[in-house]
């Protein structure tokens, strides 16, 4: 039986693997922490890493964040 992920929106940062020029990126996952990191994962390049942000959200911030009505499992890029 397959994992739910849940009705949690967790916020990931992921980190470019061009030491000269780093580049980071915030992510928002409809999913569980645990899972979050590996849905996000694969919408990057190979070799990017990824962690769960240690962001506090306002309220406004979760309001914004529940207007994308992301599905379970689907991720959105929140940074260009």
């Amino acid at each position: 039986m397959a994992e739910s992920f849940g009705t949690e929106l967790t916020i990931v940062e992921v980190t470019a693997d061009d030491l000269a020029r780093p580049e980071k990126q915030l992510w928002v996952a409809a999913a569980k922490p645990n899972q979050a990191v590996t849905l996000v994962l694969t919408e990057v390049p190979e070799g990017w890493t990824a962690n769960v942000a240690m962001a506090h959200l306002t309220q406004r911030d979760l309001e914004v964040l529940r207007n994308l009505h992301l599905k379970a499992g689907e991720v959105h890029k929140l940074t260009k």
